[in-house]
Parts: structure tokens; sequence; C-alpha cells
């Protein structure tokens, strides 16, 4: 940096400090102890790099920046302030949107440099728009698939598959051909349009079940086409941040991937979540069911010296997150010991358990993982299940014709009772029932989370 203009120098060293901030950040997520640190290292991290950039000597005028930022801000935080059950789509929509702008600028870029663009830069440029199109579109799927706007369950159609990959590949080759001859700049419309397209159907066949895996997959295109927006723009910090970003959004995606015991191919290819035959379904909806009151189930609690909470997608649709902590409370007032079991998957988006039990302070220390807890649940007086469907099937260790088979689940079905808080018998997100509800050890209690807790914790007060 010897002999760089002044300016410039601090804009380096801004930019070096707010990618290590960048780096802390993901370092720091990763534990629920360190993780506000990690949130405040990102904010921190991406207002430097802003200021940075806001520095450079390149902008002409601030009127067009100021209006942006005005009219962000306006949107922005109104889109910021989302119930907690919202979460999974809002992230799929500031995925689609940051997509989107990559794409822009990606579309930008080349009309402005065309016909003379180098082939390295038509090559990452094409890369840029390609992934910023396809994720956006699959974004504001993935989102109106989460908010209920359209159907969870997977659309398919024969020979699917191939005509999704078809589509990308004609855009690859078209992207390859604007390579080797930027100049035949009416093609340029293509590369993003048949990505447009192939986004929404590479969402359609996807069911809710794999939703958490498809936004941790999202996040990680959207990570790669910013990261060769950095290329197009020879911003190093851009391509960092692309980098991280695409690569913590891939791993995320491998490991969940491996939670459910499955591909990636598996995951977008395997229509997972179609609903049982009727038939099937009606077959096991005429298995015996035990059910209990809110009384009953607070007498057992009350006896309980150990105890498992697994909450589920169920406690975050009700918002019983405050309601489950309170009794965690009140059982440890009495002496019992209590552990959160956290399976991966659990919700909509990875580490939707967590987010939601972190907002209602339950202690960090209490929220085991799915390989920890799993040995202790024979030690289990009880596993008081709040809403948990999918991930705690036992079919999916026994039953080879489920689609739920080799994943990975919750052993609740060996703690010495069950207590399961369930609006109705309906499957989950797999469209399969759960086994553990006919289970001799298992007690339905049946309605809205939040209100059935409540009833318990009355019950329980009154029994100290």
């Amino acid at each position: 940096m010897i002999g760089m203009p002044a300016a410039e120098y601090v804009i380096e060293v801004t930019y070096l400090i707010a990618t290590a901030l960048f780096i802390l950040s993901l370092k720091w997520l990763s534990s629920p102890t360190t993780a506000r640190r990690g949130v405040f290292a990102g904010e921190i991290g991406m207002l430097l790099a802003v200021v940075g950039t806001l520095l450079h000597n390149g902008i002409v005028e601030y009127k067009w920046i100021l209006i942006a930022l005005v009219l962000g801000s306006i949107i922005g935080v109104p889109l910021g302030e989302v119930a907690m059950t919202a979460v999974p789509q809002r992230t799929a929509l500031s995925h689609a949107f940051g997509a989107l702008c990559v794409t822009l600028v990606g579309t930008a870029e080349f009309y402005l440099r065309a016909p003379d663009v180098p082939p390295f830069m038509m090559a990452v440029l094409s890369m840029e728009v390609i992934l910023g199109s396809l994720t956006f579109t699959g974004s504001l799927m993935a989102a109106g698939k989460l908010q209920e706007i359209l159907p969870q369950r997977p659309i398919t159609y024969k020979g699917q598959n191939f005509v999704n990959l078809g589509l990308l590949g004609v855009a690859v080759v078209v992207a390859g051909v604007l390579v080797a001859n930027p100049g035949k700049i009416q093609l340029f419309p293509a590369i993003v349009g048949i990505p447009l397209v192939f986004g929404v159907m590479m969402i359609v066949p996807i069911g809710g079940a794999d939703m958490p895996t498809v936004i941790s997959l999202l996040n990680s295109y959207a990570g790669l086409s910013a990261a060769a927006m950095g290329f197009v723009l020879q911003s190093k910090l851009l391509i960092i941040a692309g980098a991280l970003d695409g690569a913590s959004g891939f791993i995320l995606s491998v490991n969940m991937s491996k939670a459910m015991n499955r591909s990636f191919s598996n995951v977008l290819f395997g229509a997972f979540g179609q609903e049982q035959t009727s038939a099937a379904a009606g077959k096991k909806e005429a298995r015996p069911v035990r059910s209990a009151t809110p009384e009953e189930a607070a007498a057992i609690l009350a006896a309980a010296n150990k105890v498992v909470i697994v909450p589920g997608y169920g406690m975050a649709v009700a918002q019983a997150q405050h309601a489950v902590v309170d009794l965690a409370n009140i059982l440890q007032k009495q002496g019992a010991d209590v552990k959160y079991a956290i399976h991966p998957v659990a919700g909509r988006m990875p580490g939707h358990m967590n987010v939601l039990l972190a907002e209602a302070n339950a202690p960090y220390d209490q929220l085991y993982e799915m390989e920890q807890v799993n040995a202790y649940f024979p030690e289990a007086d009880i596993a008081l299940v709040v809403g948990a469907n999918d991930v705690t099937n036992p079919a999916a260790k026994s039953d080879k014709s489920s689609p739920l088979y080799g994943m990975p689940i919750l052993e609740v079905e060996r703690a010495r009772s069950i207590i399961v808080l369930k609006r109705s018998m309906r499957p989950g997100f797999a469209g399969v029932d759960n086994d553990l509800y006919y289970n001799e050890k298992c007690m339905m209690l049946f309605g809205d989370a939040k209100e059935s807790l409540t009833k318990v914790l009355g019950e329980m007060k009154s029994l100290i």
C-alpha cells in the first residue's frame, strides 16, 4: 500500500476489516452461545463495506444513491418486522432481492461493455446472470410455498427432470456462444430469461419437507452469483463476501442433506413430500390412539424427574416457544432435569428451533443436537413433543417403503412416556403418517400448542 493515495488506503483498510468481520461472523454464528456476537460482527462488517464503497472516487454524485437508500429503507423496515413464523419466507425474499440485484447489475455491465467483452469477463458475467436469475425466481417460489400462497406439495409430471436440466443446458450453451463471440448481443436475453423459467421449474417439484435445505441451497446460489459479480466489478470484497456466502450455504445444504440421509439430487429431483394414498392413510388412521387432557398431562409432567422437550414447526405456528420455556422453568424449579432436543431440519429453515427458543430465552446449555440427545431418551421419564412430526417418525428406521426411510430422527419412542401436542392427526410435510402416535407409551394432547401448554401450566401451578 506504499505510495497509495490516502483515500484509497482508507478504503482498502476498511475492506480488510470488513472481510475479517465477515469471517468471524460466520465462525461465531456456528454456536448458539456466540450467535449474537456473530450477528453484530456481520452488521458492523457490512456497515464498513458500505462506507468504504461510498468513499470510492468513482462515484460521480450521491443523489441516486441517497434516493435508493431512502426507498430501500421505506420498503425494508416494514419487511423486517415479521413474525418469527414468517422468518423463513422473509429469508427467501432476501435471497430473491439480492439475486435480482446481481442479475440487473450483470445485465447493465454486459450492455455497457458489449461487444468488447474479454472471454473470462464474459464467462463470469454469464455465471453471474444465470445464477442470479434462477435464484430470483426460485426464491420467490420458495417464499410462496412457505407462505402457503402456492401448493406445498410437489407438482410433478413425466419427464420433468429432463425438461428442467434441458432448460439449464440451453442457457449454458448460449453462455458458451457469448463467451466465444460476445458480439452476438441478441442472445444475451436468453441467459436471463431461460434461468428465470428454470428457477420456477426447479422449485415446483420440491415439497415443504425439503424447504430448509432449499433455502440454504438458494443462499449458496445467491452467494456464488455475488462472487461472480465481484469479478465483473473488480471488487475483492464482493468476491470474498460472495464466496463466504456461497461456501457456507453449500456446506449447510450438505449437512442438512446428511441429516435427512439424502443426496442433493434426491432433494432437487426426488419430489419428496407427496401425500400417501387415501387408502394407506385411512388404514393408519384406523389404529387406536390414546388422548390426554391438560390435567392428565400436567400430573404426568409434575411427577417427572427427567424431561426432553422436542420442538417442531407446530411450536412455531402456534408461537408457543414462550409457553414451552415457561413450562421448562417450572419443571426445573421442581427439580426436574430438562433438555431440548433439536433436529437439524426441524421447522422450515436452518436453525429455526434455535431461533425460536433463543427468542424465549431458553438457556443455550439446555439445547442438545440430535446426536447428543438421542442417547438420553431411554433415561427420560417424559418426551414432550411440541408439533414435531417427520423428525420423530420411527418409520424412518423401520419402514423401507416410507419416503422418510434412512433419515436420522429424534428417537422419541425410546422415552418411558411420550406426550405429543398436535392440532390433529394430519401428516407432516412429508405427507406420511407418524407411527409414534400409535405407540402404547404415547398420549396425544390435541389442540393449539400455545393454548394447550397454557392450560398445562395452569394445572401445574395448582399442583405446586
